[in-house]
């Protein structure tokens, strides 16, 4: 028994250490996690299957925030003005709209998800402007009832150089490749032109060609994985890198993504854990978060006050993807760029240049199809090899049917030749300075004219703040419709221009978007009574709770809680 005893101890000691070890690891970890609900998806994912539904009924839709019953009226008849003309101005549009909407859950998620829950119904019922086009032209497309908007959608950042610029480029691709036409398997000679140019792009070695940006980034994550032999992903709090599980745990995803670590962007303590950590493939870096690092795609569905945030640092976010790139090399982690929705937009050379950053993979997509659908993934020779020459049965197989596909492939072609034509490139002359001018401009003007909006940019890429405390922010982009101005489901949480508006353009766009602001004013939508965003999520969420506990006692739930407004808003 007593010869037991020290080994026991030392047992006992090491096994202590190895929890000690796993615990300040285990730390190190949830320290290095932003500390908001985006930064703990588990802790958002419970939040949201609890989150209960009621809505705001006809009689107190216009007060909720405790309005006085002169402005509540004042807004009313204001709302009653905007859903006469949406009725009479989108007519076929909106008709046509909700004869396709029940065969297409697309538009019946999008429709649903532009205001907070709660708004959502009524405004559908009288605010739908529709969701079709029927042509585009320079920077204006022109809805079924004839009217003609300045597109703002970027038709979600694939419209870099206008939409004319992409009609040609699938006429011109088109034309190459007729002669095979839709031959699939085998390549179209084009394709080794495009090769030698996105290599030349992108300073990597090797190609994939996929049909999304989410396939590419598929790819990319288990490219890592296999030439890494480790199985841990990192992205950063909020990041967008498309739909598949292992990317986007949390809100949103039905399934657990267990190896997918979500890390606080920009932070030291994520770089140490980093720097730390064995069992870390990779890094997916989404550049569009440097303007709002930590948080998600900012949406007028979840515009529940004025608390939205961002800003544009490209000196800070260089700095740190430059400290991001060292503790990867050293770690022997792969750092992947995730361009599908900047690539293009800030240099011809993509994000890579535009920050002075080297990733080791980088996704592409979007615009890179000139205007038909396309994913891409540009590697290093080591990473990209899907197979192993000493065990030839140790493969990372990724194939597509429509890879490569001849039109697309012809498509791409013409759009990275313009790339390199003097018309394209004067486009991307003084590019930040030219866009930051613009947006300073409508700056001045709301500012000018007492009006609780800014919008803040990173280059041609908009985001619209707003600077006194309301529950109502969310109209604003119906407001915007009428003056002219298309804005994509997401509204005004983003604004998105080719690069081919003129200053003429955006002096329309400007003197537009005040008047959409001026108007909404003058129907007394941030007339209500002082607060704080503070105190106005904190009411929101007492409402929450009074319907959720009426539910669990069993007295109402979902249908007998439609159309009440349990507590008012401070």
């Amino acid at each position: 028994m007593d010869a037991f005893g020290p080994i026991t101890i030392a047992a006992a000691a090491a096994a202590l250490a190895l929890l000690g070890v796993r615990g300040r690891k285990r730390l190190a970890l949830s320290r290095a996690k932003h500390p908001s609900l985006t930064g703990h998806v588990r802790m958002a994912k419970r939040f949201a299957a609890q989150l209960p539904f009621y809505e705001y009924g006809e009689a107190e839709f216009a007060g909720v925030d405790g309005a006085s019953e002169a402005v509540a009226a004042r807004r009313r008849a204001g709302f009653a003005r905007l859903s006469a003309l949406y009725r009479e101005r989108y007519a076929k549009t909106r008709a046509l709209t909700e004869e396709a909407k029940a065969g297409i859950s697309d538009l019946q998620f999008t429709g649903r998800y532009r205001v907070p829950f709660q708004f959502s119904r009524i405004v559908r019922e009288n605010l739908s402007a529709g969701s079709f086009l029927q042509s585009a032209s320079g920077v204006e497309v022109t809805d079924l009832d004839g009217n003609r908007l300045y597109d703002l959608t970027g038709s979600y950042g694939v419209n870099i150089l206008g939409t004319d610029a992409y009609k040609a480029c699938i006429q011109e691709g088109a034309g190459a490749v007729e002669a095979l036409g839709p031959v699939l398997g085998a390549l179209h000679p084009v394709v080794a032109d495009n090769v030698r140019r996105l290599r030349a792009v992108s300073g990597m070695d090797e190609v994939s060609f996929h049909m999304s940006g989410t396939e590419a980034v598929m790819q990319a994550v288990r490219l890592a994985q296999y030439r890494t032999g480790r199985r841990r992903i990192v992205r950063f709090c909020g990041a967008y890198h498309g739909w598949w599980s292992d990317v986007q745990p949390g809100i949103g995803n039905p399934r657990p993504a267990n190896d997918t670590l979500t890390l606080a962007d920009m932070s030291e303590r994520t770089l140490k854990v980093l720097a730390t950590r064995r069992d870390i493939a990779c890094v997916l870096v989404n550049p569009i978060q440097a303007m709002h690092p930590n948080g998600g795609a900012p949406s007028d569905g979840a515009l529940v006050d004025s608390g939205r945030r961002a800003a544009f640092d490209r000196a800070a976010y260089a700095d740190w993807l430059g400290r991001l790139r060292a503790v990867c090399t050293a770690s022997g982690i792969v750092l992947i760029f995730d361009e599908v929705f900047v690539g293009f937009r800030l240099a011809p050379g993509g994000a890579q240049d535009y920050f002075g950053v080297r990733a080791d993979l980088v996704t592409y997509g979007k615009t890179l199809g000139g205007g038909l659908p396309i994913g891409l993934l540009c590697g290093r020779h080591a990473l990209m090899r899907r197979f192993r020459e000493d065990r030839p049965g140790d493969i990372c197989f990724a194939r597509g049917t429509f890879n490569a596909h001849p039109y697309v492939m012809g498509a791409m072609n013409a759009f990275l030749r313009r790339l390199e034509t003097p018309e394209v490139r004067a486009l991307y002359a003084d590019l930040d300075a030219r866009w930051d001018a613009r947006a300073a401009e409508l700056n001045r003007r709301l500012e000018a004219e007492g009006l609780p909006v800014r919008v803040v940019n990173m280059s041609s890429i908009w985001t619209v703040l707003y600077t006194r405390p309301a529950r109502y922010n969310w109209l604003l982009q119906y407001y915007l419709r009428l003056e002219g101005l298309a804005l994509s489901w997401v509204g005004t949480g983003r604004l998105i221009f080719s690069l081919n508006y003129t200053d003429a353009d955006i002096a329309a766009v400007t003197e537009r978007f005040v008047a959409g602001a001026r108007a909404m004013e003058a129907d007394g939508w941030w007339a209500g009574p002082a607060t704080t965003d503070k105190a106005i999520r904190r009411g929101v969420l007492r409402e929450m709770i009074a319907v959720r506990w009426r539910g669990l006692r069993g007295r109402g739930g979902v249908a007998a809680d439609a159309g009440n407004s349990p507590v008012p808003a401070e």
